[in-house]
């Protein structure tokens, strides 16, 4: 299915959620709760069809054909 990621059409396979679009996005593995597998801070957010996704629902937040998600990265500066 498809779905649209910042702005351009991004495939996902059926039954993704939030935790798993992230995970391949990121190039991390995610725990149940959203948070990186490695300990480490993830600095991500992600907003489904205008509505943020608390990171404690990514894992129950599945994924349908025509969503648009925004994934956002923190990034260090001033």
């Amino acid at each position: 299915m498809n779905i649209t990621l910042n702005g351009n059409v991004h495939p996902v396979g059926a039954g993704a959620s939030v935790t798993t679009l992230v995970s391949d996005v990121t190039g991390r593995k995610l725990a149940a709760n959203g948070q990186a597998a490695d300990g480490q801070r993830l600095g991500v957010a992600v907003a489904r069809n205008s509505e943020v996704v608390p990171r404690s629902q990514w894992h129950s937040t599945a994924l349908a054909e025509g969503d648009e998600i925004e994934l956002v990265t923190a990034v260090q500066g001033g």
